[in-house]
């Protein structure tokens, strides 16, 4: 009986022990600091972006100071990070240096040194398939005009929507130049699909759009503009708005790359907006994964964006619904002449960069990055060129039958305006570059009618400057 009494008492000492211990460590887990895991500062035309990665969830204070300009950034319970030492600053204008240290009570103080005064931003960013918790820091030149994040009041109103576009004004002899806006998709924190040896979308579709853009540029009566013009994240509405606001463009191009579980996949697409439901499984799925940007480079797409259906239906109102099945349409006809289709028709589905009520707006899919071919494809600068100059070709044809009226295009198409103009509408003057089949395709024309028309007799036999005559048909 003794005995089986001091056992129950050593058995419920030992019992009482375990669960202190256990109170104890939960405590101590509970408490443990985050860490920092890593920074990244991303430099963009109008603001500075610093990501901290973490590793779990934080609350922060930032404000700032002032004589000398800087932000401070208080973070509890997290630990000083190495990696905010050998943070290289060189190019991250307006911050010249960045100090921290750890203060009492497990609050870690981030002070970034400035030359200048900004309006600073910062928000929250949950985990997604590509990166665990960031604390995101954005530092405008001037008021910050990016999308609401997600740690803003739900009450945030949402952006009017805008059912008239300016219009620049025409030059007064000549025709305006059609502006066309080039987005290369993804950028900065948003790598966009990485292929088999580690080419990354954002680099490759910037390559393309600039080449695209010095295609263009040839081409009289053309005014080509980069949307993201280095390696920085723009949310997909910004890129809408730019296009729309900064440069009133006539029409928009996003360049992206594919991706697919399947490495077999593989060819080129042309995609426009959907009325309803996409064309396709892929589509869907492609639309899906590039919609999500927002969330990957640090915008949530909770924001109140203006609604798919109400911009559809200005979009079925202005006409641009189908005109970017038009372009779109001569798009991928001229590409399929240089690379393999996906199919040989456009597609739609519901991709929110293609969103602009009065735009005619298309995505071109330039290729499967996943694909180890065609990986090696999109980052080989004559193919980069190849596809540029297809995607040029189809956009001219385009405008050609269908010019905006006040452009030189109009005019050249209506033989009026003043001489030039009329001059053009019956003449072309051969540019570096030019062959006779494209000067025949671009007007529209058979070959053999125009080498019939100036009396040719061998398509090799013309220079740079001549003039040659146009036929009607």
């Amino acid at each position: 009986m003794r005995l089986d009494s001091t056992l129950k008492k050593t058995l419920k000492i030992t019992a009482q022990f375990v669960v202190a211990l256990t109170v104890l460590l939960s405590a101590a887990v509970g408490f443990a600091n985050e860490k920092i895991t890593g920074v990244r500062v991303w430099k963009a035309p109008d603001n500075t972006r610093m990501v901290f990665d973490l590793s779990g969830p934080v609350e922060h204070n930032l404000f700032t100071l002032q004589n000398p300009s800087r932000v401070v950034i208080d973070i509890p319970n997290t630990d000083k990070s190495p990696s905010l030492d050998t943070l290289d600053t060189k190019d991250a204008s307006p911050v010249v240096n960045v100090r921290s240290a750890q203060q009492s009570g497990n609050l870690l103080r981030i002070v970034l040194d400035l030359n200048r005064d900004v309006k600073p931003k910062s928000f929250l960013l949950k985990p997604n398939a590509q990166y665990g918790y960031r604390l995101v820091v954005d530092l405008y030149d001037g008021s910050p005009s990016a999308p609401t994040p997600a740690a803003a009041p739900a009450s945030t109103p949402a952006p009017a929507i805008a059912t008239a576009r300016p219009v620049p004004r025409a030059p007064i002899s000549g025709g305006r130049d059609i502006v066309i806006a080039i987005d290369a998709g993804h950028g900065g924190e948003d790598p966009g699909a990485i292929g088999p040896s580690g080419v990354r979308e954002k680099d490759v579709v910037l390559q393309i759009a600039k080449r695209l853009q010095q295609t263009l540029a040839s081409e009289k009566g053309v005014k080509p503009v980069l949307v993201r013009t280095g390696d920085y994240f723009m949310p997909l509405a910004s890129r809408r708005e730019t296009a729309r606001q900064k440069h009133k463009a006539d029409l928009f191009v996003s360049i992206h790359a594919d991706a697919f579980s399947n490495r077999k996949a593989a060819g080129a697409s042309v995609f426009a907006l959907s009325r309803s439901g996409a064309t396709s499984t892929l589509a869907r799925v492609l639309a899906e994964k590039e919609n999500a940007s927002d969330l990957i480079g640090g915008v949530s797409l909770d924001d109140k964006d203006d609604t798919l259906a109400s911009v559809l239906a200005d979009l079925a109102m202005e006409g641009s619904m189908e005109h970017s099945m038009k372009v779109g349409n001569h798009v991928l006809q001229q590409m399929g002449r240089v690379a393999h289709l996906h199919k040989k028709r456009m597609e739609q589905a519901g991709f929110a960069v293609l969103k602009s009520p009065d735009i005619p707006s298309i995505l071109v899919e330039t290729g499967f990055i996943s694909n180890p071919t065609e990986e090696r494809n999109l980052r080989s600068q004559a193919h980069q060129t190849k596809l540029a100059q297809a995607i040029s070709k189809g956009i001219i044809q385009y405008f050609d039958q269908h010019p905006p009226p006040g452009t030189y295009f109009a005019l050249r198409k209506e033989g009026g305006g003043n001489a030039q103009a009329r001059l053009d509408a019956r003449h072309h003057r051969i540019e570096r570059g030019e062959t006779l089949s494209h000067i025949a395709e671009r007007y529209q024309v058979s070959l053999a009618s125009l080498m019939r028309y100036n009396a040719l007799s061998d398509p090799g036999m013309v220079k740079v400057g001549q003039v040659l005559r146009i036929p009607n048909s």
